[in-house]
């Protein structure tokens, strides 16, 4: 069985979430998310860089949350949740993918980053320079989602995974609402059966 050493808020949930899109068994292992921990030896010898999450499965341990996603994908998904590998469907399937995270989800973690090193004296200009970067990408989301349903059309996949989580994300750090196609975009991700069931085992897990 998967092993997903998560913690509530980090890109650990993009692997529950196909995971339970999949009907791929899995277990949410609980990470102690303080400084100390993360420093730690036992830690550091799962990521070296002291960030979560991680997924096992077997002798194999992983430390990068897109390529668990590429890796989940590709040995248990049977073809499911992303296009024929050499198509131009898949890449642009891969284009979203690593928009979500290079492009997307960097701003939003600096922000992260930033709170938490200069929490007595955040500097205005540097987060709303990250807030402005990821207003951008979601403009660039809200134009490419025009006239469709998933960023691929008519067919949900695991790039939708990775820009929800980014656009989870953006909720929570930047603004509370989201413009033109991303709104209904986000709702149709949020009702998903499997997004609910990640939450869900994600609150469980975290206690």
């Amino acid at each position: 069985m998967l092993k997903i050493y998560h913690a509530p808020r980090t890109r650990g949930f993009r692997v529950v979430w196909l995971c339970e899109e999949l009907g791929t068994p899995y277990q949410i292992v609980p990470v102690d998310m303080s400084p100390k921990y993360r420093a730690s030896a036992e830690w550091r010898k799962l990521n070296p860089v002291g960030k979560v999450p991680v997924m096992s499965d077997g002798d194999l341990t992983m430390f990068e949350s897109g390529a668990m996603v590429q890796y989940v994908l590709d040995k248990y998904g049977a073809g499911r949740l992303q296009p024929q590998p050499g198509t131009n469907d898949h890449g642009l399937f891969l284009q979203w993918v690593w928009f979500a995270e290079a492009t997307f989800s960097r701003p939003l973690g600096e922000i992260v980053n930033h709170n938490r090193e200069f929490a007595d004296n955040p500097l205005a200009h540097i987060l709303d320079e990250m807030k402005a970067r990821c207003r951008l990408c979601v403009k660039a989301l809200d134009a490419a989602l025009a006239g469709k349903s998933w960023i691929l059309g008519e067919n949900f996949s695991a790039a939708d995974i990775m820009l929800g989580l980014s656009l989870r994300g953006y909720l929570r750090l930047v603004d509370k609402e989201f413009p033109g196609n991303v709104a209904p975009y986000w709702v149709r991700l949020t009702e998903r059966p499997a997004y609910q069931r990640a939450i869900a085992a994600e609150t469980e897990s975290a206690g």
